[in-house]
């Protein structure tokens, strides 16, 4: 492992098929010799929190999407927010933005918290994997900011992170997803 990639975004390559990942822009919690951990922030579900997760709406709107996080335990809830006091965040990923504690008060939360959004399950990677995806090519790496955490035009983030990138990932960012239909 060269360097950490905690609070990055890693975006899909083009070349990466996965269905569970394609086009997808993942925010990394974690990231170390033993793994990584993180949740994919352009897939909302068509579940609201109020329907899935009610003990949560006072925190998040409960008219909000419940975002697919990724395959890992995908009956989980995750829990992702930008807290107005750092030091009650269990991890910090970006700036303020982190995630609980697992013991932490949902009612806490509430008043921690100044947004926050809720993910079904998380994209994880033993030992060694994500490294090696990444120098395979299958992701990109970018700087995350706030903003793409709580966009809210998830559908568009992958192109407009490509296009903050610059460059050739500029004209990825206009790749349509089938080639074969240009």
């Amino acid at each position: 492992m060269d360097d950490s990639l905690a609070g990055q975004l890693l975006l899909a390559s083009p070349a990466l098929y996965d269905p569970n990942f394609r086009r997808t822009v993942v925010l990394i919690g974690v990231h170390s010799e033993e793994g990584a951990m993180g949740v994919v922030l352009n897939r909302p579900s068509e579940v609201t929190v109020s329907e899935a997760v009610p003990q949560l709406e006072q925190t998040v709107a409960g008219e909000e999407p419940i975002y697919v996080g990724g395959p890992v335990e995908p009956s989980s809830i995750v829990f992702l927010a930008e807290f107005l006091d750092p030091s009650l965040a269990g991890l910090l990923v970006l700036g303020r933005i982190g995630f609980p504690a697992p013991d932490a008060d949902i009612e806490e939360l509430t008043q921690a918290t100044a947004r926050g959004r809720v993910f079904a399950g998380y994209a994880g990677w033993g030992e060694g994997q994500l490294d090696a995806e990444v120098d395979h090519g299958d992701w990109i790496a970018q700087t995350a900011l706030p903003e793409d955490v709580f966009t809210d035009v998830p559908e568009e983030l992958w192109g407009s992170v490509l296009t903050r990138k610059g460059g050739g990932y500029a004209l990825l960012a206009r790749m349509p997803v089938d080639p074969s239909v240009n």
